[in-house]
């Protein structure tokens, strides 16, 4: 089974009012960004998705464990899983613009690491160990006759299905941590087949040298597609998304991954030229700080084309081992059509489930 995810970007991509018709397109699973600075919070607009829709997921795109506790965010998770009745996914990253913008790097592997073990705890009823944090007193400073000793959800309901934890990963430490920790890893590495057949590999051979404990693992891939018949009107749009994406590759400093010299070249021009101040916004522009991006890279990086075009290229990575492709383009530009049905989800979506039967 395949599942075509929208990706999480500005609440304008999210609103309530476009739920019903999302859904009504065939998607899968809708994102929503967890950015306080950029965008509306997703779980007020998660939870009103669910009340005016039947079959579509719902996940952060993505959360991270800094600027929400992980027993906060657990609570969150379970209670979008009751009133969804059973949709709830949680995605998390080591997070991104929501640190930047209160002044901070992603969080260590260490710390993330130990988030990811501590979310699958409290999703399972199971409690976790206070941790240490230098900006409130500890609770130990109380005169109480008792105290709380650890955390844990104590009002899970034990029938509820359990909520899947969804990594978003791009460099290798991240990849094999989240593979023998989480239900699902959603790679953030681009369209090239080379590119994710590494990061397929290095989840893999992490399984098999550390097998996780509970079965099975849903690959899924964050690719930008725009699919369009007009492919030269279309590159200036798509061009202006493969630097948001594309930093996650270089963005720590040397790029991870299989590339040949040309893609070296466009990304250290990512990371040289990526404005953060302006994360989040889509300009039709194809220059990252002056450093113009190839059109040969733009179209291995991303899928841009038409429905024909787009179809062989998922095929291709769905053959890697791909279960999932997390969509970043639909509704951010003008391949949709006055009533909201867009070319990928008319004929991209219902071709991909057809050959995957």
């Amino acid at each position: 089974m395949i599942e075509f995810w929208r990706a999480g970007g500005s609440s304008d991509s999210t609103s309530v009012e476009m739920a019903a018709r999302v859904e009504a397109e065939g998607w899968d699973g809708q994102m929503f960004m967890d950015s306080q600075s950029l965008a509306r919070d997703p779980y007020v607009l998660m939870g009103a998705w669910a009340a005016v829709t039947e079959r579509i997921k719902l996940s952060t795109g993505v959360t991270n464990p800094f600027s929400r506790h992980v027993a906060v965010t657990a609570a969150s998770a379970v209670t979008l899983q009751q009133v969804s009745h059973g949709r709830a996914v949680l995605g998390i990253g080591r997070g991104d613009s929501a640190l930047a913008y209160l002044g901070y790097a992603p969080v260590g592997l260490d710390t993330f690491r130990r988030a990811l073990l501590d979310l699958q705890t409290l999703l399972t009823g199971g409690e976790i160990a206070f941790g240490e944090n230098t900006n409130a007193r500890s609770l130990d400073a109380l005169s109480l006759g008792d105290r709380p000793k650890v955390t844990r959800l104590q009002w899970l309901p034990p029938e509820l299905p359990k909520v899947p934890l969804d990594v978003a990963a791009s460099g290798p430490k991240v990849i094999e941590m989240s593979a023998t920790v989480a239900e699902r890893v959603t790679f953030s590495v681009g369209a090239m087949p080379e590119r994710l057949k590494w990061a397929v590999d290095v989840a893999r051979a992490a399984r098999n040298k550390h097998p996780p404990t509970h079965a099975g693992i849903s690959f899924g891939a964050q690719i930008i597609v725009v699919c369009h018949r007009d492919v030269a009107a279309m590159m200036p749009l798509a061009t202006s998304f493969v630097a948001p994406l594309a930093r996650f590759q270089v963005m720590e400093g040397a790029t991870v991954g299989p590339k040949d010299a040309s893609d070296e070249r466009n990304l250290t021009a990512v990371r040289q030229g990526y404005d953060m101040t302006k994360h989040g916004a889509v300009h039709a522009h194809d220059k990252i700080a002056g450093a113009t991006l190839t059109p040969d890279f733009v179209q291995r990086f991303a899928i841009v084309g038409s429905p024909d075009h787009c179809i062989e290229r998922l095929l291709e990575l769905k053959a890697l081992g791909i279960e999932r492709f997390v969509v970043v383009g639909p509704g951010f530009h003008p391949e949709a059509t006055h009533d909201g049905g867009s070319l990928f989800a008319r004929e991209v979506i219902p071709a991909l489930r057809a050959a995957s039967a």
